[in-house]
């Protein structure tokens, strides 16, 4: 046989990491709240759900979550689509999307 009959096989492995952040630092960093103080009162007062469940302010928010947060009478229904350590003002926006 010669060399171009052999061949070589090569496995590639991809690491996939999800980016997690604490729910009451992404409502803050997202701008959906003011200040984390808040977010953290919001989520131990169970105003705050996520995928339909009651959330502690230490839940981990990924990407595709859907948070719900009731201001009053007025419920804000948000689905993740980023989650940043960092992030502009005007760029805030778009780490979430309003869903219906």
């Amino acid at each position: 046989m010669q060399n171009s009959d052999h061949f070589q096989l090569s496995i590639v492995y991809y690491q996939f990491t999800w980016i997690v952040m604490r729910l009451d630092k992404f409502l803050k960093v997202s701008r959906i709240i003011k200040r984390r103080t808040v977010a953290n009162e919001a989520c131990d007062a169970e105003r705050v759900t996520v995928n339909g469940r009651p959330a502690k302010a230490s839940y981990d928010v990924k990407v595709g979550d859907k948070i719900s947060i009731r201001f009053g009478a007025n419920t804000l229904n948000v689905e993740v689509l980023q989650v940043s350590e960092v992030v502009r003002k005007d760029d805030a926006a778009g780490m979430y999307r309003e869903i219906e």
